[in-house]
């Protein structure tokens, strides 16, 4: 049963090859650039592949003898579709280490094909978004009447150029909360409140995080906030943009804002993450105005993507679930949290 790691010379599919290579596995390393690919491949001796996504045909034929993909090459709102048709199609497992909220509806939109070729469909098998998804599935057992969610998590680390490169693709188009059941776009910093993530009170603010998505297919519980730390005066900052974010749509500004980006360190090294776990918040409410409250302390993000990625990688290999589209939490269950807890 081969896997493949697609996108795995960028910060975090290196990651995911490492950790692989690691406990013993052999994937298929894979992406555009047969040069990175290949050196990558060389240096942690794996078999290879390189092809683009632009023609289906050939990336059905790249997936000749592979039982699994772990997409990592973003941003996922160009490479999910292409490759989970190019999956649904080869009868290919498909996982992918998205946040991106419309990747993650566009997945639950493909269901019903990936059920009748026998293959799973998870997005966000990685801190996007494992340890929030588990929370809200734990959450959701002590109250199963619950009508609201609110989720959130606080880091020290810094982002990778990926991440970042996704935060300014959202920015032109807002926050995102659930209501009713509905994905509202809302303004940047649309809520804010002090909350205490496991580290003490912090001011947060809301953001677009996955879990807008995935939560509610986790729970069906219909009004969903995701929370991070945010200082009062990135709150104020954010709110005076809204006046004028859709200058950030035009290319030209995303251009400029990416290679800022780029001009910064690829992602936070071993140390760095080491030394930076993450606090992750869930709180569940019901009607009756009735809460409960979880907190745990996981590992550093990128590590837990290496670790969950695999994790579930392996877990749908030897486990054959049900085709169809799943969140992790319904595919591993809530129990995997555990494994990501310090």
């Amino acid at each position: 049963m081969r896997f493949m790691i697609y996108g795995a010379y960028g910060y975090t599919g290196k990651l995911i090859a490492q950790h692989a290579k690691k406990m013993g596995y052999t994937p298929v390393l894979a992406g555009r650039s047969k040069a990175k690919v290949q050196q990558l491949a060389e240096r942690l001796e794996l078999p290879w592949q390189a092809f683009a996504l632009d023609n289906h045909d050939d990336v059905v034929e790249a997936l000749t003898d592979i039982s699994l993909v772990i997409n990592c090459a973003g941003p996922f709102s160009a490479t999910a579709p292409p490759m989970i048709q190019a999956c649904i199609s080869a009868r290919v497992h498909y996982l992918d280490i998205t946040g991106e909220l419309d990747t993650f509806e566009y997945a639950h939109s493909q269901h019903q094909q990936a059920k009748e070729a026998g293959i799973v469909l998870c997005p966000g098998v990685g801190f996007d978004v494992i340890p929030t998804d588990c929370v809200a599935a734990r959450l959701n057992a002590l109250m199963p009447n619950a009508v609201s969610l609110k989720l959130g998590f606080d880091s020290r680390s810094s982002m990778s150029q990926g991440t970042a490169k996704t935060s300014v693709e959202r920015l032109a188009i807002g926050g995102a909360v659930r209501e009713d059941g509905v994905i509202k776009n809302v303004p940047l910093a649309y809520k804010a409140e002090t909350i205490d993530f496991g580290d003490g009170e912090k001011y947060a603010m809301t953001i677009p995080w996955g879990d807008v998505a995935t939560a509610y297919y986790t729970t069906e519980i219909p009004n969903i906030e995701v929370y991070i730390p945010a200082s009062p005066t990135l709150v104020k900052r954010l709110r005076r943009l809204n006046w004028f974010r859709w200058l950030l749509a035009f290319k030209p500004v995303q251009n400029w804002m990416k290679k800022k980006v780029e001009q910064q360190p690829a992602g936070p090294d071993e140390k760095q993450r080491e030394k930076n776990p993450t606090y992750v918040w869930g709180e569940i409410s019901n009607a009756k105005g009735e809460t409960e409250t979880l907190r745990v302390k996981v590992k550093n993000g990128y590590t837990l993507t290496a670790y969950g990625a695999v994790d579930i990688c392996q877990f749908v290999l030897h486990h054959t679930p049900e085709g169809g589209y799943y969140t992790p939490s319904r595919l591993y269950g809530a129990k995997l949290l555990d494994k990501y807890i310090v």
